[in-house]
């Protein structure tokens, strides 16, 4: 009798085994169910990116972004996937307090969306909060270079390790985070020979997850809106896989000139009385 074999979702280990086996991780954002199941078959890490505050949202930036906000998000996507791994964002102000505020909100966070691991923005002086966490049975994804939660002492969305001995401070920011036992670390807006120095850093044992830093990274992100053609500004680092915005307009465009003229709803869309 054959069986219908379920296969498991991917863990925070699985990342690892990944880089040891030199296999890429693919990762992709997603903010919704239906959206998080389109990519789940094709990706190992689903990032519920706090980036869905501008993309969903429509604010400024990440900074307004709640707790609840991602939970509710988190959810969502969680819901609509099978496979990959379930990484959460902790927004800005909820984890940056105290080691125990940290492990309160990533609680909350996996107790009530069922995801996988959380992420959390920040080098070298957040290697003692990654540890804190993952001592407790709380998988952790780092993220340095262009933390966007910081903009404000950053001056904005500049590219990292430009200046001078910031090559060193970053290989320093990915080294501590690494070896507080993080999952893997995203690598954000960093000039590529400085990103590639990391990601080939033999005490960076994390696996290296790129976006806007480097092809020798373990593996590559995108925000799934910019990488669709959706988004009104496409960053330097982001190839274009799709041209999603004008097909949606035309579809819209179309619609609206249908129920103007007329046309929708038509016989076929309508139900009889009998």
């Amino acid at each position: 009798m054959s069986q219908v074999v379920q296969s498991r979702r991917l863990t925070a280990p699985d990342l690892a085994r990944r880089k040891a086996e030199g296999r890429r991780i693919v990762a992709l954002t997603a903010a919704s169910a239906q959206m998080a199941g389109i990519v789940d078959p094709h990706c190992d890490v689903v990032l519920v990116g706090d980036s869905l505050g501008m993309v969903a949202h429509g604010l400024d930036s990440t900074l307004p972004v709640t707790l609840e906000m991602m939970i509710l998000h988190g959810q969502a996507v969680v819901r609509g996937t099978a496979h990959a791994l379930v990484v959460v964002d902790m927004p800005f102000g909820s984890y940056e307090a105290s080691r125990e505020q940290a492990f309160a909100s990533a609680a909350r966070v996996l107790k009530e969306t069922g995801a996988g691991a959380v992420k959390l923005e920040g080098g070298a002086h957040l290697a003692e909060t990654v540890a804190f966490l993952t001592r407790r049975g709380i998988p952790v994804m780092g993220h340095v270079g262009l933390t966007p939660q910081a903009i404000n002492t950053m001056g904005g969305f500049r590219v990292q390790g430009k200046a001078p001995d910031a090559g060193r401070l970053l290989l320093e920011d990915a080294r501590a985070i690494s070896e507080a036992g993080a999952c893997a670390i995203v690598l954000e807006g960093i000039v590529e020979p400085v990103a590639r120095a990391i990601a080939q850093a033999p005490e960076v044992t994390a696996p290296t997850i790129g976006i806007g830093a480097s092809p020798s990274c373990d593996g590559q992100i995108l925000v799934l809106e910019d990488m669709l053609g959706l988004s009104d500004r496409t960053p330097k680092f982001v190839k274009r896989f799709g041209a999603l915005r004008g097909q949606v307009e035309a579809a819209v465009r179309a619609y609206a000139e249908d129920v103007q003229a007329g046309r929708f709803p038509e016989e076929a869309q309508t139900y009889g009385g009998s």
